[in-house]
């Protein structure tokens, strides 16, 4: 490799090993989190905005529980229990950490960490408790789904590569990373179930490693198999940082959380149905609410190892949301999902609003897809899909759901679309499409009556945008028309219906025309009569 030839980055240095290694066929993982900042990679969820403001905001951590349960119920709706003991523990786990940052009041005895069970249905809210809680806190989170794991790391995941994910979450901060949440979803996948070759892949072996992250252990902070950075290290590339080899799991607080749909029966089994006192009615609530009364023999019959179960002490069960409750999500939560489909439609300058008798027939049918608050998603998928995509196209303004239209979406977008006026459809594109040439080729087209009219038609004809059209008929204009324009004039142009109805053939007479008018009056090229 000659001298010019040689990186000059870590940057450059990756891009040619991965191209070799892509040529034999190599499978590597590289990264540079311990030593370069990581939001760029940062794994499902976004970096810390300023992690030395993070690693203070935790040595002055000072919520109390009842503040902490006040902020979850902005965002969260119902699951109070779950709240509750989240908050507690919250601030058990936060100011122990701080105590342990400060070196003060430090107790003889061992603190014992009070990682976090939660058990529940699909879209109750347990995922989006803990990462509110994170947000509050400023810690770094991350999230994980327990059958993206293995015992060996070869087939699926490394457990370990949880914490170095907070690493990069830390943008690179190890003393940061060792105070973050790690939550884990989708933890009943992971009992002792036997694959179909018999060969237990992703049940005890999960658990045993996951089991060492949550006890105490120390994990390396790059992976074995990430030989790019133990390359970067040895060559001594750059001014690093110098960052500790390994991170401590002591003070890294793990929630996990799982539906555990067949957790029920074992539980009815042990304590007898007569107990809880529920009637033939409601059965699928009346599962859920057997929950509540799980005890640690209850884990081990499910399949889960009493060393592992016994490393979650915190447990608490979420409730099914309801009605009433998905109705309360719409219209109450700061994260309701309403605040993102009024974005959308604001982005094309609609003002979308609801009556509340549709948020009332949005519940009743997100609670019949049985997903809790995901059902919300599914049904205002459904109501907006053809709004979303003929509503941009069009000058409407203002957009109201109304229970009738929340029931029969189709027949509002039927009846918005009728009372367009064609000059209406999409004059917006045609300025659109003007800003864009103009912008391209510093040219500003206008465009006649005749013309606008003929565009508009076309395009609904041919079911297109007008901007989409636009740019086929006119592809060649902005290389044709400076040959049209005076030199020192504006640079100008006005689309006649010609241009439109025959676009090429318009062009070519104007420029053969233009040429004439230069060759009869000894000048340079005329903007000039146009073709008919």
């Amino acid at each position: 490799m000659a001298d010019d030839d040689k990186p000059n980055s870590f940057e450059e240095l990756t891009k040619q090993f991965s191209e070799v290694l892509g040529k034999v066929g190599a499978n590597l993982q590289f990264s540079a989190f311990p030593f370069e900042k990581a939001k760029a990679e940062a794994p499902k969820e976004e970096a810390v905005e300023d992690d030395r403001e993070a690693l203070q905001k935790i040595q002055k951590f000072n919520y109390k529980p009842r503040e902490v349960k006040e902020y979850l119920d902005r965002f969260v709706i119902s699951q109070d229990e779950a709240k509750k003991v989240l908050s507690v523990a919250i601030c058990d786990h936060y100011n122990h950490v701080r105590n342990v940052i400060t070196s003060k009041n430090r107790s003889r005895y061992e603190y014992m960490k009070q990682n976090v069970l939660i058990l529940g249905p699909t879209g109750v809210g347990k995922t989006y408790l803990v990462r509110t809680i994170a947000r509050l806190i400023g810690v770094p989170f991350v999230k994980a789904d327990a059958t993206k794991f293995t015992e060996t790391g070869y087939v699926g995941g490394d457990v370990e590569d949880l914490v170095r994910n907070l690493i990069k979450i830390a943008n690179g901060n190890v003393e940061l990373a060792q105070y973050g949440i790690i939550f884990i979803d989708e933890i009943d996948k992971i009992t002792n179930a036997i694959a179909d070759n018999g060969r237990d892949v992703s049940g005890r072996g999960v658990q045993v490693n996951l089991l060492k992250l949550m006890e105490e252990t120390e994990v390396n902070v790059m992976s074995q198999a990430d030989m790019l950075s133990q390359m970067r290290t040895l060559m001594s590339l750059g001014n690093i940082k110098k960052q500790p080899d390994k991170i401590s799991t002591k003070n890294i607080l793990f929630i996990v959380s799982g539906a555990f749909d067949k957790l029920s029966s074992i539980i009815k089994k042990r304590i007898g149905t007569e107990q809880i006192g529920f009637g033939s009615s409601h059965v699928e609530s009346q599962d859920f609410e057997f929950l509540t009364q799980v005890q640690t023999e209850d884990f081990i019959q499910y399949g889960f190892e009493p060393e592992f179960i016994g490393r979650l002490p915190v447990r608490v069960a979420c409730q099914l949301l309801r009605e009433a409750e998905l109705e309360k999500i719409l219209s109450s939560s700061e994260g309701s999902i309403l605040r993102q489909y009024k974005e959308d439609f604001a982005g094309y300058g609609i003002d979308l609003q609801f009556h509340p008798e549709a948020l009332r027939v949005i519940a009743q049918e997100a609670a019949k897809e049985k997903t809790g608050a995901r059902g919300l998603l599914t049904v205002l998928e459904r109501i907006f899909r053809n709004l979303k995509f003929e509503l941009p196209s069009t000058d409407i303004r203002q957009l109201t759901i109304d229970a009738e239209s929340a029931k029969n979406p189709e027949i509002l977008l039927e009846q918005l679309l009728r009372g367009c006026a064609p000059s209406d459809y999409s004059s917006r594109d045609l300025e659109r499409f003007a800003k864009t040439f103009e912008s391209d080729y510093g040219i500003v087209l206008t465009f006649t009556p005749e013309a606008e009219g003929r565009l508009i038609e076309l395009a609904r004809r041919q079911s297109k945008s007008v901007v989409t059209l636009c740019h086929q008929l006119f592809e060649d204009y902005g290389y044709g028309l400076p040959l049209l324009l005076e030199k020192d004039a504006p640079k100008r142009f006005e689309i006649p219906l010609a241009a439109v109805e025959n676009p090429g053939d318009f062009l070519s007479k104007a420029i053969a025309q233009s040429y004439q008018n230069r060759s009869d009056n000894g000048d340079g090229p005329q903007a000039g009569p146009v073709p008919n």
